[in-house]
């Protein structure tokens, strides 16, 4: 399952890799910059997955208050490879915090958003536009017309969406199906052996409505590749972004925590790292499209791109899925298998009814 084995993204003809990079490092600016890398740094990364097939880059205005974006642009026109790519960018967040309509889903904002991403990234046209979060206020029509408007100008190739309800995706989708809009190719959405939440209802939901899912954070924020430990006073340990300068804050659960030994063993079982038992795991779920992987150096990124080289066997996919498994919360424990008994059987006859049945006649008088 090399880089160079392309896949659909959703319900669309776009092929792109298994693993798509993750540019939000790319650059020394901004929310990112404790963990940012240089140019210099960053072309290594690039030219080690291009080198290896890959064709699909994530970035967005956000990431490195621009700087990814101005990269990745570079990047790619100095490597000639701009048709070869498919490059994918997204925009919600605020760019002035003075500005009122400077960030969100708005019509107003989205046009302004993705023409100054063509300029940084130095392109007339993106392959795949996203909205990077639902911003809670934008009707989803304005939202839909936007994009579909975007769509015929040329601006973007295909349209998606990342983090929002799973309602949300399916009334976009279904409202572009009806009214022959622009539909979405993909949802983008955190995912991993830590983060299943998404199973719930997105999954499910992006497969019946023809959205391939790019996992992003397929390592957790790297707390999958083991290299973390927790003290006796139940304190994390160890070196890297999770507890350096630029720790996100996360707090893990037990449950978490235990599922790291699971993790192990299957890694010393084939012989390969945590880490690339986490990125098979996640990249070859089912709904998952493509998972997005990051990396510091391009050793760091050859080491998740050898990680599809092999299958991980039925039983040892079975024991990650029962270790990190959390159990359905609230109305969803009604569609597990032990409900089943009180609903009809879904092989049951329509026409199972006594000869002569007819329902009973309602006196509203």
């Amino acid at each position: 399952m090399a880089l160079d084995d392309y896949y659909l993204l959703g319900r669309s003809g776009l092929r792109v890799s298994r693993l798509a990079l993750g540019t939000m490092n790319f650059g020394q600016d901004g929310f990112h910059a404790p963990y940012g890398k240089t140019e210099d740094e960053a072309r290594a990364i690039f030219r080690a997955y291009i080198d290896a097939g890959g064709n699909f880059i994530d970035t967005a205005d956000f990431y490195t208050a621009g700087e990814s974006e101005r990269i990745v642009g570079r990047l790619i026109a100095e490597a000639g490879v701009r048709e070869r790519m498919v490059l994918t960018t997204k925009a919600t967040n605020s760019v002035d915090t003075g500005d009122p309509n400077a960030g969100g889903n708005s019509r107003k904002h989205l046009i302004r958003a993705l023409d100054d991403s063509l300029r940084r990234l130095g392109t007339d046209y993106v392959d795949l536009f996203l909205l990077h979060t639902w911003d809670r206020i934008t009707p989803v029509d304005e939202v839909l017309r936007t994009l579909d408007d975007l769509s015929r100008s040329g601006k973007i190739r295909y349209a998606g969406l990342s983090d929002v309800p799973s309602w949300y995706a399916a009334r976009a989708q279904t409202l572009a199906d009806a009214h022959s809009l622009t539909p979405m190719v993909s949802l983008q959405l955190p995912y991993s052996l830590i983060e299943r939440a998404i199973e719930t209802e997105h999954v499910p939901m992006a497969q019946q409505l023809g959205l391939g899912i790019t996992a992003w954070s397929p390592l957790g924020g790297g707390f999958l590749t083991g290299k973390y430990r927790r003290d006796e006073t139940r304190t994390m340990s160890g070196e890297g972004r999770l507890t350096g300068d630029g720790a996100a804050g996360q707090s893990w659960t037990d449950r978490q925590w235990d599922l790291l030994p699971a993790v192990r063993d299957v890694a010393d079982e084939l012989d390969v790292t945590m880490a690339q038992v986490a990125v098979n795991w996640a990249a070859t779920q089912p709904g998952v499209a493509s998972a997005i992987v990051g990396a510091s150096n391009p050793g760091q990124l050859e080491s998740s791109i050898a990680a599809l080289g092999s299958e991980l066997p039925a039983e040892l996919r079975a024991q990650l899925d029962e270790a990190s498994a959390v159990p359905p919360s609230s109305v969803y424990r009604m569609f597990t298998p032990e409900y089943q008994g009180w609903m009809v059987s879904p092989g049951a006859k329509v026409a199972d009814k006594p000869a002569g049945y007819r329902p009973p006649v309602v006196n509203w008088s």
